[in-house]
């Protein structure tokens, strides 16, 4: 089971009052949240393994080379004392964040770590990719846990690759397997990177080809195959395809020649060594106790302890 954990703990921040504060008032509503989903996750599913996929880079360099709006949208315009920094030094990005989450990512990551769940990321590259790698290295099913649509590319049923996609808060998950994939967009996971490209998508300032919307975007892919088909299409006056249509995607030709590098999920990255296993006990149950005190956690973390015990 991999977690995409930014896009759990932003629902979870959401998704429980903000009243659910420690002892010295500092809100911890996405610390307590998060450790609730991940306790009812390993309840309801019993993974023997569970990896926290983490945005070391929430907006890559090299993705924003290729497409300047990438994510442009999200980038606070102020960024707080301390950060834009990474660990080399170098100016980075600050994700626009509310300004009572901030505060609790830290705590996250201690209460992760103290427990024990592997916790991994990489430099230079979001969760998305830490997931993409891990899900092709993996030698048996896998359950993605994200809200966000673009991982839906990894489904694959005869891999076992299923996303489980939070449609209420962090309590209802939608099954999202291939049939599901087809039926709500009309492709298959592989397909579904042509489809989000070619529709855009705000959320991600990914400006897609203008007047082709979702609908539009799968019966072009019916029609033709795959991007590539659609783009030799374009270039085939005998080729069905309208005036319109074809004008606009011929003047979207720089835009389609590098949106597939930024869409799709990388497959490769260099990870470091880490221990996947689902712990029984906590790694550091003097941390784990410190820390339970210090941030009231209360009954989230007592449950979340008593499920792996389980």
């Amino acid at each position: 089971m991999l977690l995409d954990t930014a896009s759990l703990y932003f629902r979870a921040y959401f998704g429980v009052p903000d009243s659910v504060r420690a002892p010295d008032g500092t809100p911890v509503n996405a610390v307590r949240g998060l450790l609730d989903f991940i306790a009812r996750l390993v309840q309801d599913h019993r993974p023997d393994d569970l990896v926290a996929c983490m945005d070391f880079d929430w907006r890559p360099a090299w993705r924003v080379a290729l497409i300047s709006t990438y994510k442009a949208h999200r980038v606070a315009e102020e960024a707080p004392e301390g950060a834009g920094v990474d660990q080399e030094g170098a100016g980075v990005d600050q994700e626009e964040v509310p300004d009572t989450l901030s505060p609790q990512v830290p705590v996250i990551d201690e209460v992760l770590d103290a427990i024990g769940i592997a916790r991994v990321g990489a430099a230079d590259y979001e969760a998305d990719d830490v997931i993409g790698t891990l899900t092709g290295r993996a030698s048996g099913p896998v359950d993605i846990v994200t809200g966000d649509r673009d991982l839906f590319q990894l489904v694959d049923d005869e891999r076992g690759v299923r996303v489980l996609y939070p449609v209420k808060g962090v309590g209802t998950l939608q099954l999202v397997d291939e049939s599901y994939v087809r039926e709500k967009y009309g492709v298959d996971g592989r397909g579904y990177v042509d489809l989000a490209l070619l529709r855009g998508d705000p959320s991600d300032g990914l400006p897609g080809v203008p007047g082709v919307g979702e609908k539009t975007a799968a019966k072009l892919l019916a029609a033709h195959g795959d991007l590539a088909g659609i783009m030799a299409a374009v270039d085939d006056p005998t080729a069905k395809l309208t005036p319109t249509q074809r004008k606009r995607l011929d003047e979207a030709r720089p835009y389609i020649e590098v949106a597939p590098k930024v869409v799709r999920v990388a497959s490769d990255v260099a990870l470091p060594a880490f221990d996947p296993a689902l712990p029984r006990s906590p790694r550091d149950p003097g941390a784990v106790e410190a820390l339970a005190e210090r941030w009231g956690l209360g009954g989230s973390l007592r449950r979340l302890l008593s499920t792996l015990e389980g």
